[in-house]
């Protein structure tokens, strides 16, 4: 095996780390805020403390890498983010548990620009799409895992020691990652020279300057309109994410077993779905060139997922909610791949810091669909209303890709 994909290997891992963490409160929710009385629309702030807080810190974590690299970022951001969510397996209240997800959120961000980061450094140009893709693919096999291994953990150890062993899951892989890996293919003792010349030759690191002038983020109306696209995206995310547990038991009067499932299935089609996207967009930039190849995934993912939530919300059969919203998932998670390809194509030697402002926007995109739907749930009773919401900003953010240009280049 190449070195590079053991190096993916871990990424791989880390994604899926990272989803266990992160999902992990959405599928214990009914047990968190039974035990400290919490309703709909307070669980909704702790939920979106950690989306305020990953937007907050994502771009700097992201420039972080880009100037002392990932290998002591990585280490650090996991590191800390295990360390808070053993901690939130020690909430008492309200307040407390704001605070420690909010650190959680601070801790967690800055893992995918990293990650990106490494993909830079680690993979020829050719291989970007498809690197994204396996690393995003975990994220969704990570959240698929987690009702499938923390609500039987839960029923055992309870909510509290689940979090507690998730942390430590963490911490082993921050230790493996800082002595194993190193920061580019040259320094790594084990790489052949074969390999090196694979790598470097063909990979979209053209200079060797970290620093960027700010106003070449500011002034660029491509990294304005990714980061728009990305914060629109990024409401249909975070439903996942944070809050579809809560729609399936509370809006659609499902059992515990049965949302258990319609969750797992969402994220294992959501894997599917980056895996084909990362792959048919590396293939259609090739044939058609990586403007279009990079637009006709961007497009046809959100705007099919966007018809998927509208019916969600409209029908009244409980079961084909489920499978619709699924199936969104898939057709969404076509586009994620190829959105952080796009950062590494226009990045290049700054690509963390590019992801960084694109996963910024999408967090704060995050945070406010977390709050939205709690708050709208809670003053209206209907679980549908936000739904229709989010119908129209994948519809938004899939014309936004028309205009998105992964051939343009940022210059440091």
């Amino acid at each position: 095996m190449k070195i590079r994909h053991k190096v993916l290997f871990f990424l791989f891992l880390l994604s899926i780390i990272t989803f266990l963490d992160r999902v992990c409160m959405n599928v214990v929710s009914k047990y968190v805020k039974a035990d400290l009385g919490l309703d709909n629309q307070s669980f909704g702030y702790i939920l979106g403390a950690f989306s305020l807080a990953y937007a907050l810190f994502e771009l700097p974590t992201g420039i972080l890498g880009d100037r002392i690299g990932p290998r002591k970022v990585l280490t650090r951001v996991v590191i800390w983010w295990s360390g808070f969510t053993a901690l939130t397996g020690t909430a008492f209240g309200f307040v407390y548990l704001l605070i420690v997800r909010f650190m959680f959120g601070v801790g967690e961000a800055g893992a995918y620009p990293n990650a990106s980061i490494v993909i830079s450094r680690w993979f020829p140009a050719v291989e970007v799409g498809r690197a994204q893709s396996v690393i995003w693919a975990a994220g969704r096999i990570g959240g698929a895992l987690t009702p499938l291994l923390v609500i039987p953990l839960v029923h055992a150890v309870g909510w509290r020691y689940a979090f507690f062993i998730l942390g430590i899951v963490g911490s082993i892989w921050a230790a493996a990652w800082f002595f194993w890996f190193r920061d580019t293919p040259s320094e790594h003792e084990g790489i052949t020279p074969q390999e090196i010349v694979e790598i470097e030759t063909a990979r979209k690191q053209t200079n060797t300057n970290h620093k960027i002038d700010w106003k070449t983020i500011v002034r660029n109306p491509n990294i304005w309109i990714l980061m728009l696209m990305c914060h629109l995206f990024f409401y249909a995310s975070y439903f996942f994410t944070n809050w579809s547990s809560t729609y399936f038991q509370e809006g659609r009067h499902m059992s515990e077993e049965q949302a258990k499932n319609f969750v797992s299935l969402s994220y294992f089609l959501g894997a599917i779905g980056c895996i084909v996207g990362g792959f048919a967009s590396d293939i259609l930039s090739k044939k058609f060139g990586l403007k279009l190849g990079r637009r006709i995934v961007g497009v046809a993912g959100l705007g099919s997922s966007s018809i998927c939530f509208l019916g969600a919300g409209l029908t009244t059969d409980n079961t084909m909610a489920g499978y619709l919203l699924a199936l969104c998932v898939l057709l969404k998670d076509l586009t994620l791949p190829v959105a952080f390809a796009v950062c590494v194509d226009i990045g290049k030697k700054n690509s963390g810091t590019v992801t960084g402002a694109m996963n910024f926007a999408g967090q704060m995109g995050g945070f406010f669909i977390t709050i939205i739907f709690g708050t709208i749930v809670q003053q209206t009773g209907n679980f549908n209303y936000p739904l229709f919401l989010i119908a129209g900003c994948l519809l938004v953010a899939s014309s936004l890709w028309f205009f998105i240009d992964p051939t343009k280049e940022i210059s440091a």
